[in-house]
């Protein structure tokens, strides 16, 4: 009851002291939110309207330029067009800025923040001032626009933090920083967007003069792993830009149409007709792509390229090549359709197309030409880098999936064909022959965005011709993204999983951990090192292989078959995370590259030295003196040679334990009663002289040469009316007879998240275990078991998890809780979280 009671108290003092060290490491980031949401909230009351607040805070071309308001140099990144996007810089501010500080300090901070804005919005200007004099397309429909931007400041602040940052995360933040802007700028196209680009490039090149440590520039080659993040993430960026245009309501940029034909209504014919070659305006361009968005069919072409692609690029996450090869399709596609539609069909001089534009509207051709080279170059860098994603689909996946989509291809073409020829006089706006179908059929796959530059040769009039002319295109694109879904959710290991002979053949060798034996539970895997005759056993939970301690393996150096393990992981497209593995590893995982963390410590008793002599084992003695006066004695036994009375009181003593505590029962590293019935498990039961069992306790096996050379604690469980010190009179029983028996350890296992030493946490991820700890508490009990423990005076032996990525601890915690928890409900998470359980 204390324990639970002093949660409220241990919560509070924790986030006080995580507000102290923020506030501390980054007093600068917290200024300038703070700065940020007050002037956001006063700035109604400030101004009469938000129009005049634009006139006196927002840049742009025309407030510098012309009117010389200077000082929105400054401003521009201090207020928020709306409360939406206050509340999403006020969060930037603190954790990407925030970031920034801890990177770089404070000052140095504060000065890429200011110079970055301001450098970032004058170049930006000074662009638009060279566009304009040579009257260029994109600054005459943008000369008046003004804009809010704090993120710009923010983009170049972190830029300019990357170099003081690690190798993985210096490319990280410079990759994904520049792709947001160019996509931003690409799509949006707002002035604030090319300045937030240009504030980006000052970052990086400013990062070279601020960065704490002098450092010769060079390349660093990224992992496997880090190369499929970067690749798949690049992927999805590029496939969310036509979200972020219609997030922005903005159409400036030069990709911005294929975003506005998902949003637009369908433009009347008499629109259409004033459309001729020679005369291409934007608005023309406009009315061009949107008139065949007059159904949903056209939006669900439009989309399902994009859909396509996040769909490759989880795939991609995950290793598989497959992946990849549609990604990179997709993309080569998707620019040669811009290249052939937007470069070369414009002039081209055939008579169904309008002409390319002329005059000063060259620009719109052009800027719709050359955005095609971003996902040519996307395409083509994934085809160079294919070799990092191993993970490849079965011939038979492989082959349904072609047979499948080139079969339904085939199949909606003749449809098209065969049913526009049967109403070629009755169903569209014009009579249809063979060739027009033929010369039309492609581009009914095609998304209409790209239809821009050609004229309209017929529309259906009737709802079969709308089904036939809107429907096949809708229909491909869904079995092809089913399809891919189908294969990429395929799970194949590429390396053959070994027999539970094999398993228990190497267990009986010996050279394994007092975890070895957890090797035989359901739900785990088994690698079998093909150069030595190790194994380690290891659950993949999402895309996380988690290890259940280290190695086990009679013959050589453990070592090099961890890193064939986290390499077979790589090649399988998941995380290695070595977990309860012993701390004498630590430092070959330092040696390449990877991060280490106590996560519980172990604690071992000799038999042979076992006595229970002096003060600090009165508590133990007393609960053994209470057995014998109650009768109650200790029977070592299996679960096997149970009788059936005392196999199902066990079962309900469990039944009962698991209802006091209103949360699933644990697994992965924790057995229940389905691991008792294992032959060479053993029990330590509590029995009374009438038959009633008051607690029980299991015992998994360590071999050495078929000889059991240790026994470890995995189940206990008491009847909730037993006499008190039960679980101290089996332990001490236990490690009575091992001695007897002369057994080399007993190990009563770790307790996660508890640790033997009252250190103050040192990082934000110690103090996120600690916080974890502490809400754990009093529903799991790990401090209580642990000093449980200390009553046997035990030898403590640290047990760590390797990682080799940091930024992946959130995703490695969501696994761990996942193979814990299974069963977890959302209900019980957030009882959990706010202490009720």
């Amino acid at each position: 009851m204390t324990s639970i009671a002093n949660v409220p108290r241990r919560r509070a003092l924790t986030a006080a002291r995580t507000a102290v060290s923020m506030l501390r490491a980054q007093p600068f980031s917290i200024g300038t939110a703070t700065a940020v949401l007050v002037l956001g909230m006063l700035q109604h009351s400030l101004f009469a309207t938000p129009v005049d607040l634009l006139r006196q805070t927002a840049t742009g071309f025309e407030p510098v330029a012309e009117q010389g308001q200077w000082w929105t140099l400054l401003t521009w990144t201090l207020f928020a067009p709306d409360t939406a996007t206050l509340a999403v810089d006020v969060a930037a501010i603190l954790v990407l800025l925030g970031a920034a500080e801890r990177l770089l300090g404070t000052w140095r901070t504060a000065l890429a923040y200011v110079v970055t804005g301001v450098a970032g919005a004058v170049a930006g200007i000074s662009l638009q001032l060279l566009g304009s004099g040579s009257g260029e397309f994109w600054t005459r429909s943008t000369v008046e626009s003004i804009g809010l931007n704090p993120l710009a400041p923010i983009a170049g602040a972190l830029m300019a933090a990357s170099g003081s940052a690690s190798a993985l995360w210096r490319r990280r933040i410079r990759v994904l920083t520049l792709m947001l802007a160019l996509v931003l700028l690409l799509y949006s196209g707002q002035p604030t967007d090319l300045y937030l680009l240009l504030s980006a490039v000052g970052g990086l090149a400013l990062g070279v003069v601020l960065r704490r440590e002098k450092k010769i520039l060079r390349w660093v080659r990224g992992s496997q792993h880090e190369i499929r993040v970067m690749m798949a993430t690049v992927v999805a960026i590029t496939a969310a830009g036509p979200v972020v245009a219609l997030a922005t309501g903005s159409h400036f940029g030069p990709l911005a149409p294929i975003a506005q034909l998902l949003l637009e209504q369908a433009p009347h014919m008499p629109e259409l007709a004033r459309c001729e070659a020679l005369h291409v305006t934007d608005s023309c361009v406009r009315v061009l792509t949107l008139e065949r968005a007059a159904n949903p069919g056209a939006v669900v072409v439009s989309a399902a390229p994009l859909i396509l692609l996040l769909v490759a690029a989880y795939g991609m996450l995950r290793g598989r090549r497959f992946a990849v090869g549609v990604a990179a399709v997709v993309n080569l596609l998707l620019g040669a359709l811009g290249l052939f539609y937007f470069g070369i069909l414009p002039v081209s001089g055939l008579p169904f197309v309008i002409a390319a534009p002329t005059g000063t509207h060259w620009e719109v051709t052009l800027g719709l030409s050359l955005a095609t080279l971003i996902p040519l170059g996307l395409g083509i860098a994934l085809i160079l880098l294919r070799g990092n994603f191993r993970v490849l689909p079965s011939r038979r996946h492989t082959r349904v999936f072609l047979v499948v989509v080139s079969g339904v291809a085939v199949v909606l073409t003749a449809a098209y064909i065969v049913g526009g020829l049967a109403l070629h006089d009755t169903a569209f706006t014009r009579a249809v022959g063979l060739r027009t179908l033929l010369g039309d059929v492609l581009e009914r796959f095609i998304p209409i965005g790209f239809l821009r530059h050609e004229s309209v040769e017929f529309l259906p009039t009737t709802p079969m011709g709308a089904l036939l002319y809107f429907g096949i295109g809708p229909a491909f694109w869904v079995v092809l993204v089913g399809a891919t879904v189908w294969v990429l959710g395929e799970q194949r290991s590429r390396k053959p999983q070994g027999t539970m002979a094999q398993v228990r053949q190497r267990l009986n060798e010996g050279g394994g951990d007092s975890l070895s034996f957890l090797a035989t539970w359901p739900g785990n895997a088994h690698w079998f090192d093909p150069l030595s005759r190790a194994v380690i056993t290891y659950r993949v939970v999402g895309r996380v292989a988690l290890t259940i301690g280290g190695p086990f393996s009679v013959t050589g150096s453990k070592e090099p078959a961890l890193s064939r393990f986290a390499q077979f992981c790589t090649d399988n497209g998941w995380l290695p995370v070595f977990y309860s593995i012993d701390s004498k590893h630590e430092g070959f995982f330092r040696s390449i590259g990877w991060h280490t963390m106590v996560i519980a410590e172990e604690t071992v008793l000799r038999p042979a030295t076992f006595e229970m002599a002096g003060k600090k084992w009165q508590d133990v003695r007393t609960s053994i003196n209470r057995a014998q006066r109650a009768g109650v004695r200790a029977v070592w036994t299996s679960y096997a040679a149970l009788p059936l009375a005392h196999a199902t009181q066990l079962t309900e003593i469990s039944e009962q334990w698991m209802a006091s505590k209103g949360l699933p029962e644990m697994g992965f590293t924790l057995g229940g009663i389905d691991e008792l019935r294992d032959p060479a498990v053993r029990l330590m039961v509590a029995l009374g002289e009438d038959g009633v069992v008051h607690g029980v306790t299991s015992w998994l096996p360590t071999f050495r040469d078929a000889r059991v050379i240790g026994w470890t604690l995995d189940f206990m469980r008491r009847r909730p009316d037993s006499f008190n010190g039960v679980m101290e009179f089996l332990i001490a029983e236990t490690a009575l007879r091992m001695r007897d028996e002369n057994v080399e350890f007993l190990s009563l296992s770790g307790a996660p998240l508890a640790h033997t030493a009252a250190t103050v946490p040192d990082g934000d991820i110690e103090r996120i275990l600690d916080y974890i700890s502490g809400t754990l508490e009093p529903a799991y009990g790990f401090r209580s078991l642990l000093n449980f423990k200390r009553k046997f005076q035990p030898e403590f032996h640290p047990l760590v998890m390797a990682y080799p990525d940091p930024a992946a601890l959130p995703v490695i915690g969501l696994a761990l809780t996942r193979a814990y928890l299974p069963r977890l409900s959302l209900k019980n998470a957030a009882a959990l979280a706010r202490g009720k359980i």
